[in-house]
């Protein structure tokens, strides 16, 4: 279906034209005329299917008629609120939010933590009407009183099911007690858990539910392969594949940050250009690293499961599972990055012995087993620096064995003639003045030196007692 038969605005269409796009896709169809029609709402799709495009058109469209050229702050409050819950999916949404709605006088921003505050600020006390925010850092502001939601008309969770993940039900709560009762709510997620459904019952007003997909389904043009492989060899075979199978773009994932850190370094010092981005990282590096990979001056991406939920990377080709995350709902969240817009792509996953149970919970949820791929020949040495030492040369032992043969040959060795020690004559005895040397030196023995030492003179008066001294003594009358 055709974006101009959903009765879009013409402003509207013709940025989504901008954009490139022509046709809905099911979740669109579904949602836009749902959310035009002022349904609080429940959307289910598979990732890369257009969610976010589903809430931010028909949203864009209900506030058009609200927008306003003066440059009064009051003439901007915030009519809608977009909550996500990191920081790369509120960057990515308010583009989208930015590149639907240019034609439109309506303002947005967005706020998220890791980053100075002054500028999100005078953003926000400028007056916007969308604001895009991440829970943590929209309470700072609450509390800095730099922007007020009473006036908010339409509330967004975007992968709500990654915000109960991330402990953020305490910080929704919140937000929801300062925004009116009488909104507009829509809930759109990948995924939609138990739990995820009791919270929506709660916030949510007789709301319509659209899954396109069944629940923690992974996208249908995504090839799954693995690779049994341990855990040593795990990089090796990593960089074998990138250059056997000459991949430019590979989102690798791991469970652990500073493993992440230490992926990324072996795999350039291998030669190959290497970045990682995980919440330890700052904004500002979290922000290059995505760019440097998106641009294409990063080949690999290695990052944790913050990457999984919402990045937008066009025609990613490659995700490689370098660990398997412990639940397997993850898996099809990271996979989700690839298989995109209806473009093929490979999710390979690289498992060792250890991970052997978590394969049989992904498989489980996936309802099939996964192809298994031979590893082959990784003898041969990965990294650049490694390979110049493996060139092939003999052992040392080898060396030394050549050497030894080349040399001539010898004839018997003489012996050697037996010299005899000179007899060493007995030192003479050292006398001096009186005094023999040779012999250790003896105190009080009467020898000369002492006979020619002075007498200490006797020492002046007699001992007294010491009580005497101190006054203790008296004499004695007669």
């Amino acid at each position: 279906m055709s974006f101009a038969s959903l009765n879009l605005l013409p402003e509207l269409q013709r940025a989504v034209a901008d954009q490139g796009y022509t046709e809905a896709t099911p979740i669109q169809v579904q949602a836009i005329p749902a959310v035009l029609a002022g349904r609080d709402l429940m959307g289910c799709a598979q990732t890369g299917t257009g969610k976010t495009a589903g809430f931010t058109l028909p949203l864009l469209q209900i506030l058009a008629p609200l927008g306003s050229s003066s440059p009064s702050p009051a003439r901007h409050p915030v009519r809608a609120l977009i909550l996500t819950p990191t920081r790369e999916l509120a960057a990515q949404v308010h583009e989208s939010v930015q590149g639907y709605g240019k034609y439109l006088p309506l303002r947005s921003t967005v706020v998220y933590g890791g980053v100075d505050m002054k500028p999100q600020t005078q953003a926000l006390l400028a007056g916007v009407e969308i604001l895009v925010a991440t829970p943590g850092r929209l309470l700072d502001h609450v509390q800095q009183k730099t922007v007020n939601l009473s006036q908010v008309q339409i509330l967004v969770l975007d992968e709500g099911d990654r915000m109960l993940d991330m402990g953020f039900l305490p910080d929704l709560k919140r937000i929801i007690a300062l925004i009116p009762a009488q909104r507009q709510s829509l809930l759109f997620s990948a995924t939609f858990s138990d739990d995820i459904k009791r919270l929506a019952n709660q916030m949510l007003r007789n709301p319509l539910s659209i899954e396109v997909a069944r629940r923690n389904a992974p996208a249908e043009l995504v090839s799954h392969q693995v690779y049994e492989v341990s855990a040593e060899r795990k990089r090796a075979l990593l960089v074998n594949l990138i250059r056997t199978r000459n991949m430019t773009q590979v989102l690798v994932f791991l469970r652990m940050k500073k493993d992440c850190n230490k992926l990324a370094r072996e795999l350039v010092r291998d030669g190959i250009n290497a970045t990682a981005i995980h919440s330890d990282r700052t904004q500002s590096e979290r922000e290059q690293a995505l760019a440097d990979f998106k641009e294409g001056r990063a080949t690999v991406l290695v990052a944790t499961d913050i990457a999984a939920r919402g990045l937008d990377i066009e025609e990613l080709p490659f995700v490689v599972n370098y660990e398997l995350p412990y639940v397997p709902e993850d898996y099809v969240h990271r996979i989700g990055r690839t298989g995109r817009a209806g473009l093929p792509g490979a999710a390979i996953s690289l498992v060792c012995n250890d991970e052997a149970k978590m394969l049989a919970d992904i498989e489980r949820l996936l309802k099939h087993p996964i192809e298994r791929l031979p590893v082959g020949d990784l003898d041969h040495r990965h990294s650049r620096y490694e390979h110049k030492e493996h060139k092939e040369r003999p052992s040392r032992d080898t060396d030394v064995n050549n050497a030894r043969a080349a040399q001539p040959e010898r004839g018997p060795r003489p012996e050697r003639a037996i010299r005899e020690r000179p007899v060493e004559k007995p030192i003479a005895k050292a006398v001096h003045e009186g005094f023999d040397f040779s012999k250790p030196y003896e105190p009080g023995n009467g020898g000369t030196a002492d006979a020619a030492k002075p007498a200490a003179p006797p020492r002046r008066g007699t001992a007294r007692p010491v009580s005497a001294l101190l006054g203790g003594l008296s004499t004695p009358r007669k």
